[in-house]
C-alpha cells in the first residue's frame, strides 16, 4: 500500500464523526488491534456451527441473498478494504460479528487514545472509506436492514443483560478516571450503594439526568435570550439558509426542504439562520427547548445513519460538512416549536442521529406548551448531532463564538440552557 493511500485513510479516520467526537479512539491502531480480537472470536463462533440467532442479522442475511444489488455492495466493500487493514473476509464474517455485537455493552478504557465506544462503526471503518461502501450506506434496503439490527441492540442495552459494565472495575463506566471523564458528579446518580449505582441498564446510564443546578437556565423571564437545547460543540452557524442547496457540497452544507422532510412550515425558514453543534461520548444527551412556545409537530424522521459527503472530495473541516450533509439525510427529529413573539417565531429543533443506534426519542407532541429549558427528548447510545433552524430576522446576534479553527475538535462549548443568541 503507497504512503499517499496511508495518509488518505489515516486523514479521513481522523476526520470521521466518530473520531472527533470521541467515540472512537484518536489512536487508529486501536481499531486494528479491536478489529482483529473481532476476528478471532468471530472464527470461534463459526467453528461452533448454528444458525444466526438474531431476528435482525437473520434478516440481513436473507437480504443479502436474495437482493442482487446489496449482495454486491455487501461483497465489494468487503474486498475494497487494503489487505492491510482486512479483517472480515467475507458476508458470513460479517453477519456473525454484528451478531456479536449486538449481545455486547461498549466496555470503558482508561487510555484516552485507545477508547473504543462505537462497536459498530469500528467494524465498518474502512468498510465506509471504499467506493462500493459509500453506495452501500446510502442504499435503503441495507440502511433499513442496518436500523433493525441497531433497534436490536438498543432493547439490549435498554436491558439489566447491558449493566454489567457499569461497574467501578478498569473497564467499567463508575471507575474513578470514567467518573471524572465523564463528570458524573454534576449528573444524578440513583444511589450509589447499590449495584451499578442503581443505573438499570447501560441506556439509563448513558441518558443519565443532570443536576439542574449545573445547567441553570439564562434569564428565564426574557423571552429574546435563546437558549442552547443541548451540552456539546459549536460546528458553525450560518445565516440565509435556502430553501434548496447541494447539500452534499463543500459550501452549501444546509437545504431546508432536505433538512425539514418537506415540512408544510418550511417556507417559514427560508433566508434564516441554521445553528448546529455536535454532542461528545461525555456530553448530556437530553435536549431542552430553547424557547418558550408551542410545539406545532414533532415527529422522527428515518433516515442514513453510516454516511458522510466524503463523496464531495477532501474536508479540511473536519467533517464540518459532513455534519451539515447528515442533517439533510440522517435519521432526526423535527420539533416545531411556536413563539408568542411574533418576532422570534418559530424555532425547528433539530436532533440527529449520527452512526451506532441513531436513537431519537421525543417526549412532546403537537399542541404541547413547553417552557425554555424544558426537555423536549433524548438520544440512546450512538452518535449525535443538534442543529437549531430559525426564521429569517428572528435572531439579533449569536452570543457564543464562531467556530472558525477548521476543525471541530476546537469548536467552543456549549452548555444547555446557557444563551446562545439574542432575538430581535
Amino acid at each position: 500500500m503507497s504512503d499517499d493511500v496511508e495518509q488518505s485513510i489515516e486523514a479521513r479516520y481522523q476526520r470521521s464523526f466518530g473520531r472527533v467526537a470521541g467515540y472512537l479512539p484518536k489512536n487508529r491502531a486501536a481499531v486494528d488491534a479491536w478489529l482483529k480480537n473481532l476476528a478471532q472470536a468471530v472464527a470461534k463462533r463459526r467453528a461452533k456451527g448454528g444458525p444466526i440467532v438474531s431476528p435482525s442479522v437473520a434478516a440481513l442475511a436473507l437480504l443479502i441473498e436474495r437482493n442482487g444489488i446489496v449482495r454486491m455492495y455487501v461483497t465489494q466493500m468487503i474486498d475494497q478494504v487494503p489487505p492491510k487493514y482486512k479483517q472480515i473476509q467475507d458476508i458470513p464474517d460479517l453477519l456473525a460479528a454484528l451478531e456479536l455485537i449486538i449481545t455486547t455493552a461498549p466496555e470503558y478504557s482508561p487510555i484516552p487514545a485507545d477508547q473504543n465506544f462505537f462497536p459498530v462503526s469500528t467494524l465498518f471503518t474502512y468498510m465506509m472509506m471504499t467506493p462500493s461502501g459509500e453506495a452501500a450506506f446510502r442504499y435503503v434496503a441495507f440502511n433499513e436492514a442496518l436500523r433493525a439490527i441497531l433497534q436490536e441492540w438498543c432493547a439490549y442495552l435498554d436491558s439489566a443483560e447491558s449493566q454489567y459494565v457499569l461497574n467501578e472495575g478498569v473497564n467499567g463506566w463508575l471507575s474513578p478516571p470514567a467518573y471524572k471523564q465523564n463528570k458524573l458528579y454534576e449528573f444524578e446518580i440513583p444511589n450509589r450503594g447499590l449495584p451499578h449505582w442503581g443505573f438499570p441498564s447501560f441506556n439509563a446510564y448513558f441518558h443519565r439526568q443532570i443536576k439542574p443546578e449545573c445547567r441553570p437556565i439564562a434569564a428565564p423571564g426574557d423571552p429574546k435570550v435563546i437558549v442552547s437545547a443541548n451540552d456539546g460543540t459549536v460546528v458553525t452557524y450560518v445565516s440565509d439558509v435556502q430553501a434548496q442547496a447541494n447539500f452534499w457540497i463543500k459550501g452549501q452544507p444546509y437545504s431546508l426542504i432536505n433538512m425539514l422532510n418537506g415540512s408544510e412550515y418550511t417556507k417559514r425558514f427560508i433566508g434564516g439562520d441554521v445553528f448546529q453543534s455536535f454532542l461528545s461520548g461525555a456530553d448530556y444527551h437530553r435536549w431542552h427547548s430553547p424557547i418558550d412556545g408551542i410545539v406545532r409537530s414533532a415527529e422522527v424522521v428515518g433516515g442514513l445513519m453510516f454516511s458522510d459527503a466524503e463523496s464531495a472530495g477532501f474536508d479540511p473541516t473536519a467533517a464540518t460538512y459532513s455534519q451539515g450533509y447528515e442533517a439533510s439525510v440522517n435519521t432526526r427529529g423535527l420539533v416545531f416549536v411556536e413563539s408568542q413573539d411574533p418576532v422570534i417565531g418559530m424555532v425547528c429543533v433539530m436532533p440527529i442521529g449520527i452512526t451506532e443506534i441513531s436513537s431519537v426519542t421525543l417526549e412532546v407532541k403537537a399542541g404541547d406548551t413547553v417552557k425554555k429549558g424544558q426537555e423536549l427528548g433524548y438520544f440512546s447510545y450512538g452518535g449525535s448531532s443538534m442543529a437549531l433552524v430559525f426564521q429569517r430576522g428572528a435572531i439579533d446576534f449569536f452570543t457564543v463564538p464562531q467556530n472558525t479553527s477548521g476543525n471541530q475538535d476546537d469548536g467552543p462549548p456549549i452548555y444547555v440552557n446557557a444563551e446562545i443568541a439574542i432575538a430581535k
